[in-house]
């Protein structure tokens, strides 16, 4: 499955990179199970997307947690929390 995955504020530094498409496995039906594959790459996708890490997602702009599904051609947007001021 094709799937835009974008990275924002610290995660895109720690990343180095803003955004990828990825054609991820069949095993990967939730946001959740994206951050896992992400993670299994090692070194700073490990860290960063770590299980119990802060970070937030976003699938086709909409607010979503590890649960909700992905489509083909979906995009997902991880990020920090934000806090105001």
């Amino acid at each position: 499955m094709n799937i835009r995955v974008l990275y924002f504020a610290g995660l895109r530094e720690a990343l180095g990179t803003a955004g990828e498409t990825v054609e991820a496995p069949a095993s990967v039906a939730t946001a959740g199970d994206l951050r896992a594959w992400l993670r299994e790459r090692g070194g700073a996708w490990a860290e960063q997307l770590a299980e119990g890490r802060a970070v937030r997602v976003s699938v086709d702009q909409a607010m979503a947690d590890g649960a909700t599904p992905l489509r083909a051609g979906a995009e997902v947007a991880f990020f920090p929390p934000v806090t105001g001021g």
